[in-house]
């Protein structure tokens, strides 16, 4: 199969005819798409490029307006990822990559690089909450020394659309409903799944998004993929593909469904308060920087096409190499000035980066430089703080605008000029020898709205993803879909949806078909036959994160009359192996313990649900039971706590809130005293055998 940019300029179908059988055409002139000046437009479901696998044209007006448009439809918010978290830290290169790239960030081992990083929610406004299934944004700005690299990319190394003239009719899908304005943050709804249905291509992603991964415990155990396949040319301009990979050092770990929702009324800026936090008591977040390379011969002997954002190179086809890593060791001094204002741009790339011909990416290079236009009001956002080049001076002959920070010295502001030969001050120059350079290849192709024949497989790995799955995850990610397609009005689009879920396995299609009482129906018409590829268990969570209390926190409920001994033995050992001990208590002033002395409180009872822990303790006396068991919240911070599959210990006087609460006996449930190693092990991870239990699943 070809994945070089060379292939063959017949192996395109129009995706009328093959992706996008679906997809619905005007029958009458009053019904014709056309451009915001009437011009009636042929094809809204591809861009304009050099041949089926060619870079995309700036002649495009059809995908310039309608992204142009779509990139001002808010001021000054963010259309996506609006409501983001962010912090400063360094890059640290620890493996040379000086054969494949010329880019001194990845070939000078042992520099650190400061850089700033943003997590984000995709769907909801920068009011909305922290905890809702969606996909996560993770973009880090690397302050070289060769100017700014913004490497912008997800906590899922896959996207929805394959080209990027149909960005934004998946945000107007995924957003709000236009008549509306509602759902907010939320992907349940018809709009979505009627262009998921409609979008074959976007069947891999929906995998992912119904998965563990779009509800995280916490953007410090989050994975972050570049997604868009780039480039990597050394010095002699010899290309290298690369797919870039962060891999949390805590591991990557999520919530239960029911725990993130509730997590969204308990503390709605809990993943925000959870990276400040962190940072503030120095459990600095880390990631290891990793890169899957692969020449062109590599990726034309894949059967796939790496030039297909809907698709990931499995690690075990294509290892990946970790050479750096990252270190989040600051939090912003002001959350406007930074956060908000930081624009992040797929073009800022220093010389030995370079982007490929993905038809995704080639959108992404127009349409987030664009974006800031709107967004901060000027053509000089690289002048603010948090954007401009930190690494080395940025100089050039761009003059004035709104907003203009800079006092430009010299009459001279064009180039090439001769000013300097009289004295005067010439200005900077372009620098052939080691200034940027566009990977050398060729192009040629006839101009064409089509997509390649090697982009028309939306299900074999889809396939892949869901059958690499643990069998906890697999009925995870069946019971999202229940819970999606249940909140659908529309009967033909849940029908349409299990239709595609039969091409992506015919047991995960029954599963949600039962769990929505509906009539499964047949498969959907496949432009290409689905294929069983190797599975890929390094696509799991579950199993594969450290089993630690670093980074986790423990909540002990206290009561009046309780031993400090035990709260003093717990929080040694959880402290001592790097988690957080917080104290909750009936009131917020504390608690007096059997010895007399006084216990300080770091959360009231109401307002410090179990939600907000890994694992919780009660330590509580015999009269302190007796009081909590007409108290609701005390009955749902150990249901809860149990429900959510987390270890519970618990001194003897707490068995009757344990009975009332409905936490059976189970190697996660463990008796508190004075030696609390039996507790530690459980708190380390989630009861997954617990599960069965306590909620049915699809």
């Amino acid at each position: 199969m070809a994945n070089s940019r060379g292939a063959d300029a017949g192996e395109a179908t129009p995706i009328t005819g093959k992706a996008g059988e679906l997809h619905q055409t005007a029958s009458a002139p009053e019904a014709r798409l056309t451009t915001n000046f009437g011009v009636p437009v042929s094809d809204d479901q591809n861009s304009l490029k050099a041949g089926p696998r060619g870079p995309a044209l700036l002649e495009d007006f059809v995908l310039r307006e309608k992204i142009q448009h779509f990139d001002h439809e808010r001021i000054p918010e963010r259309i996506v990822h609006a409501r983001g978290s962010a912090a400063h830290g360094y890059f640290e290169l620890t493996k040379s990559l000086a054969g494949y790239t010329r880019a001194r960030i990845l070939t000078e081992v042992g520099e650190r690089t400061a850089l700033f990083a943003r997590f984000s929610t995709v769907a909801g406004g920068a009011g909305s909450v922290d905890t809702p299934r969606d996909v996560r944004g993770f973009a880090v700005k690397f302050y070289t020394k060769e100017g700014n690299w913004d490497l912008v990319g997800n906590n899922i190394p896959v996207f929805f659309i394959q080209d990027a003239i149909k960005f934004p009719d998946l945000i107007h899908a995924a957003k709000m409903e236009a008549d509306r304005g509602y759902p907010q943050a939320a992907t349940a709804h018809d709009t979505l799944w009627d262009f998921i249905g409609l979008m074959p291509e976007s069947t891999h992603m929906i995998m992912w998004a119904m998965s563990d991964r779009a509800i995280p415990r916490s953007f410090r155990m989050m994975e972050g993929f570049g997604v868009n396949t780039f480039r990597l040319v050394n010095d002699r301009d010899e290309p290298t593909f690369v797919k870039f990979h962060w891999r949390p050092k805590l591991g990557t770990q999520s919530t239960c469904w029911d725990e993130a929702v509730k997590l969204a009324g308990a503390d709605p800026d809990f993943h925000r308060r959870d990276l400040h936090e962190a940072i503030a008591s120095g459990a600095f977040p880390e990631w290891e920087f990793g890169v899957q390379l692969l020449s062109q011969a590599q990726a034309d002997a894949l059967p796939f096409d790496i030039l297909d954002a809907t698709k990931l190179i499995p690690e075990e086809m294509i290892p990946i190499e970790v050479v750096g890593r990252m270190v989040l060791d600051r939090n912003p001094d002001n959350f406007f000035a930074e956060t908000e204002q930081a624009a992040f741009l797929p073009t800022n790339m220093p010389p030995g980066i370079d982007a490929s011909e993905d038809p995704l990416l080639q959108g992404r290079l127009f349409s987030y430089q664009d974006t800031q236009l709107s967004r901060l009001g000027s053509v000089n956002f690289h002048e603010l703080p948090i954007n401009q080049a930190k690494g080395c001076p940025f100089q050039n002959l761009q003059r004035d605008g709104h907003m203009q920070m800079q006092i430009p010295k010299g009459r001279a502001n064009y180039e090439p000029n001769s000013l300097a030969e009289a004295g005067e001050i010439g200005g900077p120059r372009e620098a052939p020898a080691g200034g940027f350079r566009t990977t050398p290849a060729a192009t040629e192709g006839t101009k064409v709205r089509l997509r390649a024949e090697t982009f028309a497989d939306h299900y074999s790995q889809a396939r892949l993803f869901y059958r690499s799955q643990t069998k906890i995850e697999q009925a995870h990610l069946a019971s999202a879909v229940v819970f999606e397609l249940s909140k659908c009005s529309f009967e033909h689009v849940r029908a349409r949806v299990l239709a595609n879920l039969q091409n992506v396995d015919p047991d995960l299609a029954r599963r949600v078909a039962h769990g929505l009482n509906a009539e499964l129906p047949p498969p959907s018409a496949a432009a290409v036959k689905p294929q069983d590829m190797a599975l890929s268990p390094a696509l799991r969570i579950v199993g594969k994160y450290p089993e630690t209390l670093k980074g986790r926190a423990v909540g002990i409920l206290v009561t009046d009359g309780a031993d400090g001994a035990v709260v003093d033995a717990l929080r040694k050992a959880v402290e001592g192996e790097g988690g957080r001990v917080k104290i909750v208590a009936p009131r917020i002033g504390g608690v007096t313990l059997k010895d007399g002395k006084a216990l300080e409180a770091d959360g009231q009872l109401a307002g410090s649900p179990s939600v907000i822990f890994d694992a919780v303790a009660l330590v509580v006396s015999e009269d302190g039971c007796a009081q909590l068991l007409g108290e609701s919240a005390a009955r749902d911070f150990v249901a809860n706590a149990y429900g959510h599959l987390k270890a519970i210990g618990f001194t003897p006087q707490a068995q009757p809130l344990l009975d009332r609460s409905g936490a059976a006996p189970d190697p996660g449930v463990v008796e508190l005293a004075a030696d609390v190693e039996a507790f530690l092990k459980p708190a380390r991870t989630r009861q997954w055998e617990r599960e069965p239990s306590v909620r049915m699943l699809a």
